[in-house]
């Protein structure tokens, strides 16, 4: 059962801000919630990777046979923080182009600037 948890933490923050998304009425609150939901892929992604036990994969000091971790989702991970923090900057960019041209960031006061 124990092992389970970091998956059911995981869901949790997914819905926390699949919640924040939805219910947001301002755009900074809603790239705000777009980042709590993508910090759900990291819970995800530790919790997978987790061996109990696991050395480093560093395996220039490990006998074999040692239990180590997977060092595949560790390069994930990696790229996962690299590719949010790159949507983040441009979604936040987005944010203030549109306060410039609408004077507004709500998401409803901005419909006339549809197509």
């Amino acid at each position: 059962m124990l092992a389970h948890y970091p998956y059911y933490i995981a869901a949790w923050i997914f819905l926390c801000g699949l919640y924040g998304i939805v219910r947001s009425r301002h755009l900074v609150h809603t790239v705000i919630s777009l980042t709590i939901l993508q910090t759900s892929t990291y819970v995800l992604l530790l919790a997978i990777g987790f061996r109990k036990g696991g050395y480093a994969p560093i395996f220039a000091d490990i006998h074999p046979g040692v239990v180590t971790v997977d060092p595949i989702v560790q390069a994930l991970m990696l790229t996962d923080v690299v590719v949010e923090a790159t949507v983040v900057a441009l979604l936040l960019a987005m944010v203030v182009k549109a306060h410039e041209k609408g004077g507004t960031t709500s998401p409803d006061d901005l419909r006339y600037m549809r197509g």
